[in-house]
């Protein structure tokens, strides 16, 4: 799907990301393996807030996503002085002209696969262009989260752009939560139409994810809580995965 509506209120309902402290932790994760960063990819950069941070603390960084929405409110964000190269490309069809030395894959984007076979080509691709000792570092909304948290809940954002209503329904079976956005934009004469969005996110096992990473070639090396050091709780919501190729 294209984003379009999702697109251009994205920033302002994911004010509580803190890209900055993101950038921060990404950094410290990568230097705690001993690497560098090297040539960087941001796998499903949405709409460039975690690249252009990595960019200016000093990251050789582009960035690749499917929605040439997501891309354009990307690129409108860098300034003349901000060269940041955008690809629209799908994630399990990454295909790059040269090799890199790290990937991330931010902010559930894995979970956007509700094929699992789109997830194992996902991996392969990666490590197609990984570098010898490169890093893949992505991050997954949990089992726990989609059936505790997301499940059918409605959660509702209110900002001075737009009033958006999120709508869940889980498949208990598959873990899929499909998911409706509806977006009431105001017009200048204080009326409001409607937008509205649908996509789903599908939860994955550890188990699952290691395996499929470890036949694409890449070995596991950590898995911690969001944005931290540790290792997951039972009710963590969001886990890191870092990994290597073999």
């Amino acid at each position: 799907m294209s984003y379009n509506a999702f697109a251009e209120f994205y920033d302002g309902l994911t004010g509580n990301v803190e890209y900055k402290d993101r950038a921060e932790y990404i950094e410290k994760l990568i230097k705690s393996f001993g690497r560098e960063a090297g040539t960087t990819l941001d796998l499903a950069c949405g709409t460039g807030s975690l690249t252009l941070e990595l960019y200016r603390r000093g990251f050789d960084i582009f960035g690749v996503d499917a929605s040439i929405d997501m891309l354009s409110e990307a690129q409108q964000k860098c300034s003349e002085d901000e060269q940041i190269l955008f690809i629209c490309q799908k994630m399990q069809r990454l295909n790059l002209a040269s090799e890199i030395d790290t990937c991330i894959c931010t902010l559930d984007s894995i979970n956007h696969l509700t094929n699992p076979k789109d997830v194992k080509e996902t991996f392969k691709r990666v490590a197609k262009y990984l570098s010898k000792d490169g890093l893949f570092i992505f991050d997954v909304n949990t089992l726990y989260k989609h059936r505790e948290v997301l499940c059918d809940n409605c959660f509702v954002f209110d900002t001075d752009e737009v009033f958006c209503s999120w709508q869940n329904e889980l498949d208990k079976e598959t873990d899929i939560v499909n998911i409706t956005l509806d977006f009431f934009i105001p017009d200048e004469n204080g009326l409001y139409f409607r937008e509205t969005e649908e996509f789903s996110e599908r939860a994955y096992s550890d188990e699952d994810l290691t395996q499929w990473l470890d036949e694409a070639g890449l070995k596991v090396l950590a898995i911690y809580d969001d944005m931290s050091f540790d290792e997951p709780k039972t009710e963590s919501e969001r886990k890191i995965f870092v990994a290597t190729t073999c």
